[in-house]
């Protein structure tokens, strides 16, 4: 059973539930570990099928490690390539195996905040403070969910080490399919800004600084407002496993054992793209992609099994095409919703490469 479990840090999910447990395969991969190491050596005192139990369980056991292996791998090249895309970079280490044995607790407690009143609604922000004094930075987080799920206290704890980083970071709720549809989150990425600005000095936030990161459907939504608002205090977008190209999303849909992908994007696109191919294009952030778009840093598992690797390729091509400084994180163990523990091998990876890449586009040093 654990060798056919340990199959998940190399192969897709097959079905919903197997995703969720591939998440927890991949990114706590020592738990596993441990436990088939107990089943090996217990395994010595019984004779029957004792070699093939032996070797079907180093086999899992080197399964369950090879995210940590591979991590390391990442690891090795990973502040080279960033310092040659962004010029600056973290003075930290981007993969520690001490870290696999720590848990991250959030300790900075956010503020409600409501940003923004329609005649139908009222919309709130998380606000996490800066631990260091004076005007800083101002991270905008964009949950995931669908885009008809989801809200701003998703995994909150990248919040919180960004607060204690230096940055204010705000996490926001946004309107929600089906009853509202692109590109009403946009226009509330957009209502967001325009409250932090005129809040700006109770808020200690430098106006001049703010970077959009999305998660999922929320990188989706974070992406199309960085590339067509134009507003030139957003300095950068982080895109962690987002949706880039709807129209290309909804020819090749993902497995629906796992998502039905076609229903949530035609509740939030106002039907099927042979009815409004207008939609989905205008809701494709890869389509917004010029020479004057906004430094990017996309991050991606490979076993990702709600939104296609091939998303994040086709983006990364198109910066590439408009020489727009970017980098591709590509972790090829990691699923969807790989950020989920911080001090995971994926999670590190995308933590440290995120506060690289804040460190860079907002000019900013952070202790």
């Amino acid at each position: 059973m654990f060798f056919l479990i340990s199959l998940l840090t190399v192969f897709k999910a097959p079905a919903y539930y197997l995703w969720l447990l591939a998440i927890v395969v991949t990114e706590f991969p020592l738990i596993f570990a441990g436990i088939v190491s107990i089943l090996l050596i217990s395994g010595f005192w019984v004779q029957k099928h004792q070699l093939a139990g032996t070797i079907i369980g180093v086999a899992a056991l080197l399964l369950y490690l090879s995210p940590i292996a591979r991590a390391g791998i990442v690891a090795k090249t990973l502040k080279h390539e960033l310092s040659s895309a962004f010029g600056s970079v973290s003075n930290k280490q981007p993969f520690s195996f001490s870290k696999l044995f720590s848990t991250y607790e959030n300790t900075v407690a956010p503020r409600v905040i409501t940003y923004i009143t329609y005649p139908d609604t009222t919309l709130t922000l998380d606000y996490y403070a800066s631990q260091i004094p004076g005007k800083q930075p101002c991270v905008i987080i964009v949950h995931g969910g669908s885009w008809s799920s989801g809200d701003s206290r998703q995994l909150p704890e990248l919040n919180g080490y960004l607060a204690k980083t230096g940055y204010n970071v705000a996490s926001i709720n946004y309107r929600l399919a089906p009853k509202y549809q692109n590109p009403a989150p946009v226009e509330d990425v957009k209502g967001t800004l325009t409250y932090l600005h005129q809040h700006s000095g109770e808020l200690n936030i430098d106006t001049n600084n703010f970077v959009l990161l999305g998660r999922s459907a929320g990188a989706q939504i974070a992406l199309l407002a960085a590339y067509t608002l134009r507003d030139k205090s957003i300095k950068g977008v982080i895109d962690l496993y987002g949706p880039a190209d709807m129209v290309w999303g909804y020819s090749v849909p993902a497995n629906p054992l796992v998502m039905d992908s076609r229903g949530v994007m035609e509740q939030y696109l106002g039907g099927t793209y042979q009815q409004v191919p207008q939609n989905y294009a205008a809701s494709s952030p890869i389509e917004f992609v010029n020479q004057q778009t906004v430094p990017t840093l996309i991050i991606h598992g490979r076993n990702d099994v709600l939104v296609a690797y091939e998303h994040s390729r086709r983006l990364n091509q198109k910066l590439q095409q408009n020489s727009i400084k970017h980098y591709w994180l590509q972790l090829p163990w990691a699923t969807h919703g790989f950020d989920y523990n911080l001090n995971g091998p994926g999670g590190q990876l995308s933590t440290y490469a995120i506060e690289s890449f804040l460190k860079a586009v907002v000019k900013y040093s952070t202790k």
